[in-house]
């Protein structure tokens, strides 16, 4: 069996491509669902993220709810989170190629990485009523690698997603008891993945009268894709203190829409290079992708001066995930494109969570949590064998001054199996499941001047 192995970043076959790039967006084993992020609070974090949108005294809220930033003083605020999202996925089961050959390779080992995902907040009180935020996160993203050589690699091998939102918001106090913010949002997506390419089952589909001359698994190529694009966005947020001792926030991120251009390389063997007729070349290729817009609504309830609690439901709006379709510059390739059907659901994230203050100094945090996955049996992919997910969390915080502070959170995640049962776009087949966890470790620091 001949086999090109060398680890480059070229892009898939024109026949998986649209199905490689629309599942490496889609992501894997982000830290919420599908590829969504919420690893933007340390604060948060130790309490499964309850009451994000309306506790107190979390620079965070420049993308949490802009409209609390004039909560936080009457000077000025720095944070840096930094949080270290690790996870494990491995494939338990089987595959077969286009003439019903079991598939060769192993399971792909552990698909999972550790990896830090960075935040950082500026916030400025202007006066009584207006303030002022800025802001550096990444709201969606992923990384996962597999074998090149397990049964998985005709459908993904490493694949690489980011999404950077630069956010600009204020907000306004209308009174003791309400106050409403907004945001500009400019954000950055890539893309980066390679997969193997099977060229034998390419040219039984395309070129049937070489009379089976090469078969399934007896040409792998290698591939990959590189894109990337700026697209821009607007946040709402709003905060309500119907009593001394609760606190009601709402935030808004709007859907940003992306148009992902980058370039198709490949890696063909010889002997097959010359039937393909200049398909498998490198050149130029763009695709229409959307990052979701989603919604949340936070209470806090303060019971008296050690202890406070609140609750989160989270909104996702998945369904505008449908399908992806690639469009390339050479004509050649169009034949071998195919739009890839997602038809996500959207998803809803449910959480409570609570602080005890220990002393002036010590906080002790906690939380639960639930979050659905957006995707289906029907089209879940390698790339995606994403799960409904539960969460633990634990976090403390420790006060060095009136000014300086730092906080700490752990979690971890029970995910259910994703389970495979599917043909690919090379007409191989797997079936089997997925069995996946994670860990996320979070620490920041905040100083008010």
């Amino acid at each position: 069996m001949q086999r090109i192995t060398r680890r480059t970043w070229l892009a898939p076959s024109l026949a998986a491509l649209p199905l490689a790039l629309a599942a490496a967006l889609a992501g894997q084993e982000a830290q919420a669902s599908g590829f969504q992020l919420k690893e933007n609070s340390v604060q948060g974090l130790g309490r499964a993220y309850a009451g994000g949108a309306a506790a107190p005294g979390d620079c965070s809220v420049v993308v949490n709810n802009p409209a609390a930033i004039g909560e936080l003083g009457s000077g000025s605020c720095a944070q840096v989170d930094i949080n270290v999202i690790n996870f494990e996925t491995r494939f338990h089961g089987s595959g077969r190629d286009a003439l019903g050959y079991p598939l060769t390779g192993g399971n792909g080992g552990d698909g999972g990485t550790t990896k830090p995902v960075p935040a950082m907040y500026f916030t400025r009180a202007l006066n009584d009523q207006w303030a002022i935020g800025a802001a550096v996160g990444a709201p969606f993203g992923f990384q996962t690698e597999y074998d090149d050589r397990s049964m998985l690699r005709y459908e993904a091998v490493k694949s690489k997603l980011e999404s950077i939102d630069l956010t600009f918001s204020a907000s306004y106090k209308i009174n003791d008891q309400f106050s409403i913010g907004a945001s500009i949002i400019a954000q950055r997506t890539s893309a980066h993945l390679t997969q193997v390419v099977d060229f034998g089952t390419i040219l039984l589909q395309a070129a049937p009268q070489l009379g089976g001359s090469i078969l399934p698994q007896e040409a792998d190529g290698f591939g990959g894709l590189k894109g990337d694009d700026w697209g821009y966005g607007f946040g709402l947020g709003a905060l309500w203190k119907p009593t001394d001792s609760d606190r009601i926030g709402f935030n808004f991120h709007s859907q940003i829409d992306h148009t992902l251009e980058g370039d198709a390389k490949f890696q063909v063997p010889s002997n097959v290079l010359p039937l393909l007729g200049g398909a498998f070349v490198n050149g130029k290729g763009k695709a229409d992708f959307d990052t979701p817009w989603f919604a949340s609504v936070s209470w806090w309830h303060t019971v008296n001066e050690r202890f406070s609690f609140g609750a989160d439901v989270s909104y996702t709006h998945w369904s505008s995930f449908k399908d992806l379709d690639i469009v390339y510059a050479n004509p050649k390739q169009a034949p071998f494109a195919r739009a890839q059907l997602f038809d996500w659901d959207n998803t809803w994230f449910f959480s409570v969570g609570g602080d005890y203050r220990l002393d002036d100094r010590w906080t002790l945090r906690a939380g639960v949590a639930f979050d659905k996955t957006p995707t289906i049996d029907e089209t879940r992919t390698p790339r995606v064998p994403d799960g409904d997910r539960t969460w633990l969390a634990l976090g403390v915080g420790y006060k060095a001054s009136d000014r300086l502070k730092f906080d700490a959170g752990f979690v971890h995640l029970w995910v259910d199996d994703g389970k495979i049962d599917h043909q690919t776009s090379t007409l191989s087949s797997l079936k089997g499941a997925f069995e996946s966890k994670g860990n996320v470790f979070g620490i920041s620091g905040q100083y008010l001047f």
